[in-house]
């Protein structure tokens, strides 16, 4: 019965999971699909060679995927399968053996490695993302393609009489740091598709997440690899440790910023409960900024301030004896808006790591010509307009909203901050 139980949630899980994929994240797992097939029919028609070496880097890429883990940005990583991978496909030698596997013997290892590491999480239905997984194994199948064939003449470079290694390092950091590039690009194309921001905004986001960690997966698979010379399978046992310090770091750094953001979220929602705003007035007004801060070509470390600051926008309502009807700040007298701004600044101020936060928020309701922040701007247009149209998805009280906004006298709002609520709003989607 628990079985049959446990078999239902994963189909339910995976069901979700291919409903909410585009079609470049379809186009990426097919892509990645064939070229597995491929992997694994050919190694199963010649052979496996070297069969310890690739069970033992299999295991640990099974390893990783089973610790992956869920950084900022709804990101899906696998620092240790990622560095096991790559230090597999850079192997040049073993015991004075040459290691003679080709580019699709790599990729049949990478592949069976991912899904035996993602067979736990879907037994108990949580499924890896297809489109992360799919990415990993193609990154790692270009660079097998792009590597393999050098390593036989790299590997005669470091045997007597030369001994020079340097050249086989230079090649496998120029492709790695090549590989990286491919990543982030793909990774660009498809988040500029499942976000709705600029393909540019989110080449430079990915390029900011990717580089630290790229540095250190990059540096492990190469220290796998030139280890593994000398040291054979006990090069795997030796930095399985490190890698896994830095696997707990990671987790421990993401698990922080998503205990930061609950709470937020939750401190937002004290002004709900207690009737000062509409219900859900905060997480509409949150989703809006962002949105919009996304259509404007904010980074991704703006945009999370701006979340932070769009969720407790009006906290300083907790301070009025008499809350404002329907908490619409808009409909209020300006200098009363301001106050309640203020306030509000005073008290995520008390928190003493979001003084960025609390000047946002202490600054949404100046006006245009005292040239508030950017993310302050935005929160008043999204403020506005949720007060103005709270959970409707009427199209004509939205166009009459946006026209009550555009007409407010003196300027009050920021004229590319309202163009980009329109471009959301017409799109439909948030």
């Amino acid at each position: 019965m628990i079985t049959t139980e446990r078999a239902g949630r994963t189909d339910r899980s995976m069901n979700t999971v291919l409903r909410r994929l585009d079609s470049g994240q379809l186009l990426l797992i097919c892509a990645a699909g064939l070229v597995a097939v491929a992997g694994v029919a050919h190694t199963a028609a010649v052979g496996l060679d070297r069969a310890e070496i690739a069970v033992g880097f299999g295991a640990l890429i099974a390893v990783g995927e089973l610790a992956r883990l869920t950084m900022p940005g709804n990101r899906e990583v696998a620092p240790i399968g990622a560095a096991a991978a790559l230090g597999y496909t850079l192997l040049l030698d073993l015991s004075q053996h040459q290691l003679h596997h080709s580019a699709l013997q790599v990729v049949a290892v990478i592949a069976v490695g991912m899904l035996a590491g993602a067979l736990p999480h879907l037994a108990v239905g949580r499924p890896p993302r297809l489109d992360a997984m799919a990415r990993r194994l193609l990154t790692g199948a270009l660079l097998a393609f792009a590597f393999r064939p050098l390593a036989d003449p790299l590997y005669k470079l470091t045997e007597p009489p030369t001994n020079t290694w340097w050249p086989a390092l230079a090649v496998m950091v120029a492709l790695i740091g090549v590989s990286i590039l491919i990543d982030v690009l793909i990774a660009a194309g498809l988040r500029s598709e499942q976000v709705r921001t600029a393909f540019r905004v989110a080449v430079r986001d990915e390029i900011n997440m990717a580089l630290p960690l790229g540095a250190a997966v990059g540096s492990s698979g190469v220290l796998l690899a030139l280890a593994t010379h000398s040291m054979d399978l006990v090069a795997l046992l030796v930095f399985a440790a490190p890698l896994l310090v830095t696997q707990v770091a990671f987790r421990k750094y993401a698990g922080i910023r998503a205990t930061y953001l609950q709470t937020v979220r939750a401190l937002s929602r004290v002004t709900e409960v207690g009737g000062y705003v509409e219900p859900g007035h905060s997480r509409r007004v949150s989703r809006l900024a962002v949105a919009i801060g996304r259509e404007l070509g904010m980074a991704e470390p703006e945009l999370l301030e701006l979340e932070y600051a769009a969720l407790m926008h009006d906290i300083g309502q907790l301070s009025l004896r008499d809350p404002i009807p329907g908490g619409a700040t808009v409909l209020s007298d300006p200098d009363q808006a301001r106050r309640i701004a203020e306030l509000g600044a005073e008290v995520i101020k008390q928190t003493g790591v979001l003084d960025r936060v609390a000047e946002v928020v202490r600054r949404q309701c100046d006006p245009i010509a005292a040239d508030p922040p950017l993310s302050s701007r935005i929160i008043k247009v999204a403020n506005a307009y949720d007060d103005l149209v709270g959970p409707s998805t009427d199209r004509d009280r939205a166009g009459a909203a946006l026209e009550r906004i555009r007409l407010a006298p003196g300027g009050a709002y920021d004229p590319h901050a309202l163009e980009a609520l329109a471009r959301v709003i017409d799109r439909g989607r948030l």
